[in-house]
């Protein structure tokens, strides 16, 4: 796994607070994992040689969030969107930020803790998979406040964001369903979460409403980071079922189904969670855009006010955190007025019955 730190100045402050303030219920210095990972030295260079701009704000010196990821911030999707979410609502807020990437599963509660007796104020866990580490680690370090992105969990120290599920699929399948020519459009998701087959399922439903005769072909990678998994599942049901639209909620597995995608003319795929295509985009017809940033700006405010913890944060159309993103020239005009349509009825609750 790789971790970017701030600085040395950063490691040594936090190690410092660490001995006044223990925030695990010991004194005991950290782990290697929180101080040596990926070739960070002694002193607390990286060797990865990325630090964040330093934040614009006396805010800084007081509040830091941390950010785990079992994927890359730099994998073209879930990933670095989250992270830019974290980098984008740090910077309005006045926080330290620091991240560690590619995570292995068995991991994620070491990483957790390493930065939790480091002082660090909250840690945003930006999936259902960290469910368990993040009760683990929340139950041992009662003081440290956890965000955890399409969660379930609410206790004194777990704030849950949760973007709606519904509606993401909704949007997700009534794009796929109106643009697809073959009339076959497929899904892939990393894991079987709640979230996930809540995508599915309204995905499914939303591409019928709009094409009754449309098919849909869906699989589960198993991951979140395979990128050659994805790749195989798209190119699997592009030769097997001609499918031409997909959408996927899988992080970096959705970036192997891409080069799929590319390897074969009139096929498309819908972004997500941040707005990743543009006008000129071959690929990306369109994102379902979740503003991660303001839900976790939100969690900052609370951790700043004290009021952090016990209860959801929920994000939709209706409050703004769910949006349509850039189209691409390839998305026809009367496509889009019928798409927005759509979406408008996704937000009034009237598109599905």
């Amino acid at each position: 796994m790789k971790k970017t730190m701030k600085t040395a100045s950063l490691l040594l402050a936090a190690a410092l607070a660490v001995m006044s303030l223990p925030a695990c219920g010991s004194s005991a210095a950290p782990s290697s994992a929180g101080t040596t990972t990926a070739g960070t030295t002694a002193a607390g260079t990286s060797a990865a040689g990325t630090t964040a701009a330093p934040a614009e704000t006396e805010k800084a010196k007081d509040f830091k969030v941390a950010m785990i990821l079992d994927s890359s911030v730099s994998d073209g999707g879930w990933g670095a969107s989250c992270y830019q979410a974290m980098v984008g609502a740090a910077k309005e807020s006045g926080w330290e930020t620091v991240y560690t990437d590619n995570v292995a599963t068995a991991d994620f509660a070491t990483v957790m803790t390493d930065y939790a007796e480091l002082g660090y104020n909250l840690i945003f866990a930006p999936g259902n998979q960290y469910t368990d580490a993040v009760k683990q680690v929340a139950a041992e370090c009662p003081d440290i406040k956890f965000a955890l992105l399409n969660g379930t969990v609410e206790t004194d120290n777990i704030t849950s964001i949760l973007p709606d599920a519904k509606q993401i699929g909704y949007m997700a399948g009534a794009l796929a369903g109106l643009m697809s020519k073959t009339g076959s459009i497929g899904f892939i998701g990393g894991m079987e979460l709640d979230t996930t087959k809540a995508k599915l399922e309204c995905y499914e439903k939303a591409a019928q409403k709009v094409n009754p005769d449309i098919k849909v072909s869906s699989a589960y990678a198993g991951s979140f980071s395979d990128t050659a998994k994805g790749k195989e599942i798209a190119s699997s049901m592009i030769s097997t079922y001609d499918v031409d639209v997909m959408f996927g909620d899988a992080s970096a597995v959705d970036t192997g189904a891409r080069e799929a995608l590319t390897a074969s003319e009139g096929r498309y795929g819908i972004g997500q969670p941040g707005d990743l295509g543009s006008a000129d985009d071959k690929i990306i017809i369109c994102s379902i855009v979740t503003d991660n940033a303001a839900l976790l700006k939100a969690c900052m405010e609370d951790v700043e006010s004290g009021s952090f913890g016990g209860k959801t944060i929920y994000g939709d159309l209706s409050n703004g955190c769910l949006s349509v993103g850039t189209f691409s020239n390839l998305v026809p005009d009367d496509i889009q007025t019928k798409y927005k349509e759509a979406v408008d009825q996704i937000k009034s609750g009237t598109f599905i019955q």
